[in-house]
């Protein structure tokens, strides 16, 4: 239970301690001196002030709302870098964002997990489709660049992408946040850009873990993960098995980089710091690589109302070769057609100011293909016309008898600058 008016003495007693007015404080914390007033009469600051106020006081806030300061010379949790009644304080404010219409969510946030109810008797031999995903090196790029929302949306799509292409149904999201320090507005940019990219898939951000490890991440770092659980009837898995020959390629475009190949982007942004502010169509190169990653879960839920997809494969590290051959059945191989693709300006721009090779784009990007269709030759304008409803949608190839490869015929058509 706080004692509101042994806080308040507590900060009077600390800001005489180093000297401070009230005004000053105010200052310093650019509020009125009223407030600070009010303060030391026992009304609390808000959660992202009181952590403000602890670092001008040179206090933690676990001090502040026990009132007294520790021993210099005993150990705790607040003098290693972790403020416990902080970061309780921050977790109930993001309890909103956690909010969920769906009935199958029995909890909220605050017991120690999830509960979530699997139920699903309309849903013939169901399974469980399970995936863990992080943003790679974009979320460097996202930090320094102020797209700390965006890129939860970035990890969201990819990971549902991920178990949709399975034909999988996304239900329920899981998070992790691991930093050198919880910054609160941060974090709840994070919670809020996860929660929004859950519902714009159709499912639930249901809880998570923020691990604030000041020993091992350095202040201001912020390491993403997250976990999905999907459901699918057995019956209607689609994992490639389905795959014939003659079957017809369908590409779904991407936006951009979605969540590749910024390893190399940002090597080509050290040598080359200029190339942030050129513009590509308009934007520029940093709006255009900081892209959010195309959610594909609403285009591949319509096209498989149908019948007809035998496989899908979302493009992702390892470009087109490195991803389709994961879902082609032995004897058979996919004869992709590259004057047929459609890349991007943003990957000719990269190709050219990097100087890098067709094969080095292929291996590396998506080069403007984010999702392979392999789909029944009697169904491809059927499949095509329901993907088009969401993405551009275009055929590229066939499935050949082969060696369990991809075999690109022609070349990239790329966009002269």
């Amino acid at each position: 239970m706080l004692d509101n008016r042994k806080i308040g003495e507590f900060i009077a007693d600390r800001r005489r301690e180093k000297g401070f007015t009230q005004a000053e404080v105010a200052d310093g914390l650019q509020v009125s001196f009223q407030a600070v007033s009010k303060w030391e009469n026992g009304t609390l600051p808000t959660v992202e002030l009181l952590a403000q106020l602890a670092e001008l006081l040179e206090v933690s806030v676990d001090e502040i709302l026990a009132g007294r300061k520790t021993e210099e010379e005993n150990f705790s949790y607040s003098r290693a870098g972790v403020d416990i009644s902080y970061t309780d304080a921050m977790k109930r404010e993001m309890a909103s964002y956690l909010t969920s219409e769906d009935p199958r969510v029995l909890n909220g946030l605050g017991p120690f997990a999830s509960l979530y109810d699997i139920s699903f008797p309309e849903i013939a031999d169901p399974v469980l489709v399970m995936k863990s995903e992080e943003p790679g090196s974009k979320q460097k790029l996202a930090m320094e660049y102020g797209y700390s929302e965006s890129i939860c949306h970035d990890m969201i799509n990819h990971l549902v992408n991920d178990i949709a292409v399975m034909g999988a149904r996304p239900l329920a999201v899981l998070d992790t946040i691991v930093c050198g320090n919880a910054e609160k507005e941060t974090v709840k940019s994070f919670v809020k850009g996860m929660a929004d990219a859950c519902r714009e898939n159709e499912c639930s951000l249901v809880g998570g873990e923020t691990s604030i490890q000041p020993q091992v991440v350095d202040r201001g770092v912020y390491i993403l993960t997250s976990s999905v659980a999907g459901i699918v009837s057995k019956g209607r898995i689609i994992d490639g098995s389905a795959i014939e020959k003659g079957d017809v390629l369908l590409a779904a475009a991407s936006n951009g980089l979605h969540t590749n190949g910024y390893s190399l982007v940002r090597m080509l942004m050290d040598r080359m710091p200029q190339i942030k502010l050129e513009k590509i169509e308009g934007r520029t190169f940093i709006e255009q690589i900081m892209a959010p990653h195309t959610p594909y879960y609403k285009a591949i839920r319509e096209a498989s109302s149908g019948s007809g997809i035998h496989g899908m494969a979302h493009i992702t590290g390892g470009g087109i070769a490195g991803n389709l051959c994961r879902i082609l059945p032995q004897g058979l191989s996919a004869a992709v057609d590259l004057e047929k693709i459609r890349p991007l300006p943003l990957f000719s721009y990269i190709r050219r100011v990097g100087k890098i090779s067709e094969e080095e784009m292929l291996a590396t990007f998506n080069c403007g293909v984010g999702l392979v269709i392999a789909v029944s030759r009697t169904k491809k304008e059927e499949v095509q016309k329901r993907i088009s409803r969401f993405h551009d949608c275009y055929e590229i190839g066939e499935i050949r008898e082969g060696e369990k490869k991809v075999e690109f015929e022609n070349h990239l058509k790329w966009q002269m600058f």
